[in-house]
């Protein structure tokens, strides 16, 4: 690592639904040794400064240490405009884009200059849009959880159904969905309490969800909102939080290759369908089946598979950023798999 340090800025994009993505800004810093930095994107980036993005970047010999912009959107890599401590170059500067899919929106800052060393983006299918766009090597690093210190293979699971997030119309009334639901003999929870800490937020719903046998979520095609991409699939923290948790994914997941490549049968249960009633029977008859053993399996996979530590691992190789608070967590990790796996 530079002598000078390594810098972790996360631009927080505002509203609600970001506290996975806060928290793992917060673990990745820790794991890099890095000082932390946050800005609100909300407030915007002064004119002025976007117009010194302009300006060539100096020499390296004038550089500081590294630095990762953990960035909501495209137009949060304007983040390394926004202070006085910014305004200076990182050798190497990283990007690591969380909703890439809006791809047509990548800011002036990250285009074909150079400014960024390298990026990273949630959304495999649109590395090659984000490398034409930028001339700079784009990796795909998938969305993960915390699946190690917050997930659960817990089997004693007393909720049958725990919504996660936005749902389809036929779904969106809680108390209606838990009326047809009792019918059925099922135990439906709708919305957990929202706290303005996200460390609170996220543990309020991971630890619903580790006492759920399946989590209800449906892409952003299957329950569109104004702020989702209208066609675009991706694959979200309301997947690998519930997968962390032990928890089957009940719904209808996003068609993409995060879900093809990362996911396992047993994760999803797919309702093929947000018409409520038939899919509360769907759900029914599989909790007829539904064994403790699945949610080991689930917590395991998600361990091998979605923990965030893997993701920020793969970004500090890469960009060949020390990590010193890395390898013990990834022992913890593959401890915690390899007890899994004798278990069976």
């Amino acid at each position: 690592m530079s002598v000078r340090g390594t810098t972790v800025y996360y631009s927080h994009p505002g509203g609600r639904g970001w506290d996975t993505v806060e928290l793992m800004a917060q673990t990745a810093a820790r794991w890099l040794e890095a000082d932390l930095v946050r800005l609100d994107a909300g407030s915007g980036y002064s004119r002025s400064w976007l117009l010194r993005g302009l300006l060539p970047r100096p020499p390296r010999r004038f550089r500081g240490g590294p630095g990762v912009v953990i960035a909501g959107a495209p137009a949060h890599l304007n983040a390394v405009l926004a202070l006085p401590a910014l305004r200076r170059a990182h050798d190497p500067l990283v990007g690591w884009v969380i909703d890439s899919f809006w791809h047509e929106r990548i800011p002036r800052i990250a285009r074909g200059r150079g400014v960024f060393d390298r990026l990273f983006i949630t959304d495999a299918e649109f590395v090659p849009e984000w490398e034409s766009a930028t001339g700079t090597p784009t990796t795909w690093l998938p969305f993960g959880a915390d699946v190690l210190d917050a997930g659960s293979a817990a089997g004693d699971r007393p909720v049958d159904v725990q919504r996660a997030g936005r749902q389809p119309a036929a779904w969106d009334d809680d108390d209606a969905v838990a009326r047809a639901a009792a019918e059925l003999g099922l135990t439906y929870r709708g919305r957990t309490p929202f706290h303005a800490d996200p460390a609170r937020n996220q543990a309020g719903l991971m630890a619903a969800e580790a006492e759920a046998k399946f989590t209800l979520a449906f892409s952003n095609v299957a329950a569109p909102a104004d702020y989702t991409h209208p066609t675009r699939q991706y694959l979200t923290g309301r997947w690998t939080d519930a997968l962390a948790s032990g928890s089957t994914v009940a719904g209808i997941a996003p068609v993409c290759r995060a879900t093809s490549e990362l996911l396992w049968p047993e994760a999803l249960l797919e309702l093929g369908t947000t018409d409520r009633d038939d899919g509360l029977r769907q759900i029914a008859a599989a909790v007829q089946e539904w064994i403790p053993a699945r949610a080991r399996l689930n917590h395991l996979r998600a361990l091998e598979r979605l923990d965030w530590r893997w993701r920020i691992e793969r970004l500090a190789r890469e960009a060949q950023i020390d990590a010193p608070g890395l390898p013990a967590e990834l022992t913890r990790l593959l401890a915690r798999i390899a007890e899994l796996t004798r278990v069976g």
